[in-house]
């Protein structure tokens, strides 16, 4: 049975001078390989919870275990297994970037030959080899992220925190990090992720917490999540161009252009290969869909919304 890489038990942290309790008695789980979505809005909890993890805040309650070093009693062992991508660039601007990696690993108690072959590994591996012997502030801010990325492995930690990886990162950029971290993941490294672009979570994670106002609202497997999301939205793409009125009975229908029908639905009202039927007695070949909606943000929202109107789950 796969142990826990990250377990969490009422966890607590409250701000005294403000009163203000960020995190409120959270209890999470997360399994040794999964590949792990945090979602939350601003000011949820997220980078309270992400910074008492990495030793970074302190708590005000609660325990934290990383593959069952506990955070107050084993703390060197437990921050050995874990690896940070912070959302700000907090390294030395001036210092090359290769340096960066290997005085990173150092701090994990790695020989020099070992970290500088390790910081070459990873600088390779996020397409940065070339500028290694570069100043940190020379580098694009896309470089600038891939950097964080390869700095938190420097050392092979067991669980990497990827706090709003791609954020600010062009197309090529996140399809890039995107492909390197079903990578690790593949090879056993558990990843916790937070973002905002939820088709990433949607495209990439297996188990979803989605926290609100310092609470858990939320924590499935993703695809328990997704069925509780209550309408989709479809773009139909036909072969030929249509030259006549359609019937879909109960359904939304929009004619976007000649060959392109939008259809909304309730999610339980129908299946698509239904849909599909009903165009085809009508004379109506589809040739390609896509999904408009992202049903992993539609649930969000639901969920959200609903904690926020006070309203039970």
């Amino acid at each position: 049975m796969t142990g826990a890489a990250l377990s969490i038990q009422n966890l607590t942290k409250v701000y005294a001078k403000s009163d203000t309790h960020a995190l409120k008695s959270v209890s999470l789980n997360v399994a040794e390989g999964d590949f792990f979505a945090l979602l939350g809005p601003n000011g949820a909890g997220k980078s309270t919870l992400i910074g008492i993890v990495s030793s970074l805040v302190k708590k005000s309650g609660g325990t934290v275990r990383l593959f069952g070093y506990d955070l107050d009693k084993e703390l060197s062992a437990a921050k050995a297994c874990l690896g940070l991508v912070p959302q700000e660039f907090n390294f030395w601007q001036f210092e090359p970037v290769i340096e960066i990696l290997i005085n990173q690993a150092g701090y994990y108690g790695l020989p020099h030959r070992r970290a500088r072959l390790q910081a070459e590994k990873y600088l390779k591996k996020m397409n940065l080899w070339e500028q290694r012997k570069k100043q940190a502030n020379e580098l694009s801010g896309g470089m600038k992220r891939r950097l964080m990325i390869a700095r938190a492995l420097v050392h092979e930690p067991r669980l990497l925190i990827l706090d709003e990886p791609t954020a600010g990162v062009d197309v090529e950029i996140r399809r890039l990090m995107w492909s390197f971290m079903n990578e690790l993941n593949k090879r056993g490294v558990t990843i916790i992720l937070t973002t905002h672009y939820f088709e990433e979570a949607e495209r990439m994670c297996r188990n979803v917490a989605i926290i609100n106002e310092g609470s858990i609202i939320a924590h499935a497997p993703k695809y328990q999540l997704l069925e509780r999301a209550d309408s989709e939205v479809f773009t139909l793409y036909l072969a030929r161009p249509l030259k006549q009125s359609i019937q879909l009975p109960q359904l939304s229908v929009k004619q976007l252009e000649p060959q392109v029908l939008e259809v909304g639905m309730q999610s339980d009202q129908t299946s698509v290969s239904k849909i599909f039927s009903q165009l085809e007695a009508q004379g109506v070949t589809v040739k390609g869909m896509s999904s408009k909606n992202n049903m992993l943000e539609q649930v969000f929202m639901q969920l959200v919304d609903k904690k926020s109107m006070g309203k039970p789950q």
